[in-house]
């Protein structure tokens, strides 16, 4: 190779060296600009706090009421009881399950509580909590009919009343068989919270859009909101897994 062609290699390898020297500054400065500048980064801090905070409380309504519901429904569906409640609580899972939860959340906060000056917190919690609540109905009540009609009838010979069955021996083996499926729909419900920016709610979410609108770059900072949601999600898939593998070995002994 002759010196003109060595220095032509040398020139095109200095090159593409500044190129990629060029491009981990800009993203050097891009990361300086949407996270550090302003303490830009705690507006995804602060709205993680409350992406987490709507989850739990809005999970806690959503299983109360849907064990609730779940249990209605499936006692009907034994002993033909609980008629008019059963009617009830089958329009609201129609309700519920049949609409999008944003316009859930935004009938919630512009039409029932439009008059009255509320905390939007509390409207998400209780828009998801409702919505997370007629899903895990079906997946208690689904719990609840898969148990044998053979343990109420052994329930009945101990001298339990129904609803003494029900609470000691129906529903602790229903909740164990329908557990991994309660642990997606949190996972679920916790990614359904990014809407939560529809009234004004500074979530996880609303914060990337929040940096989005300062700096105009749009990029890195809803690529930062995705990678937080998924390390979370990833993080409870994990635990999910392990609680099937735990559950699965029980059954075995």
């Amino acid at each position: 190779m002759d010196a003109s062609a060595i220095a032509e290699t040398a020139e095109a390898h200095g090159g593409f060296l500044d190129a990629v020297g060029e491009f981990f500054a800009g993203i050097g400065d891009s990361l300086y600009e949407n996270f550090v500048v302003d303490d830009r980064w705690l507006y995804l801090v602060k709205g993680l706090g409350s992406t987490l905070l709507i989850t739990l409380f809005a999970l806690l309504i959503g299983l109360l009421l849907g064990f609730v519901v779940a249990i209605i429904r499936a006692t009907h569906d034994k002993t033909g009881r609980f008629k008019i409640l059963n009617g009830i609580c089958k329009v609201y899972l129609t309700v519920i399950r049949g609409t999008p939860v944003v316009v859930q959340l935004l009938i919630i906060y512009f039409v029932i509580f439009g008059s009255v000056n509320i905390d939007k917190i509390f409207v998400a919690v209780l828009a998801f909590g409702l919505n997370s609540g007629a899903y895990v109905a079906e997946i208690v009540r689904s719990g609840i009919m898969s148990i044998d009609n053979g343990q109420f009838e052994a329930g009945s010979s101990l001298g339990f009343s129904y609803t003494q069955t029900m609470v000691s021996i129906i529903l602790p083996q229903a909740f164990k068989n329908v557990l991994p499926a309660l642990a997606n729909e949190f996972i679920v419900l916790l990614k359904e919270t990014s809407v939560s920016g529809y009234i004004a709610i500074e979530d996880l979410t609303k914060g990337g859009d929040i940096i989005r609108s300062q700096t105009y770059d749009a990029f890195l900072p809803l690529i930062a909101v995705a990678l937080i949601y998924l390390a979370i999600v990833m993080l409870l898939s994990h635990l999910v897994s392990r609680l099937e593998r735990r559950l699965a070995k029980n059954d075995k002994r």
